[in-house]
């Protein structure tokens, strides 16, 4: 499937949760990332985001496509992230 996933935490989780999230997606914008991820993998890195949050406080919306050819990406200003593979 393919994932956009976008997270607001609190500044002293932001490098934690950032780590985890590169391990499975490619950075796309600040707190921004897609990529493509197997069951297991979309599983595993829920087990590892929810563990690393204070779930009052913290927000992630994780947005779940069948396939990345139904998502059409229009993207305006400075290209911070890239599409290189993950790991």
């Amino acid at each position: 499937m393919f994932v956009i996933l976008v997270y607001d935490t609190a500044a002293e989780r932001n490098p934690a949760v950032l780590r985890t999230c590169r391990q499975y997606l490619h950075w796309v914008q600040r707190s921004v990332f897609q990529g493509e991820l197997s069951a297991a993998q979309y599983r595993n890195l829920s087990e590892a985001l929810r563990r690393q949050l204070d779930l009052s406080y913290d927000s992630i919306r994780v947005y779940a496509i069948g396939s990345p050819h139904l998502v059409q990406i229009e993207a305006f200003g400075a290209e911070l992230g890239h599409s290189d593979s993950v790991l």
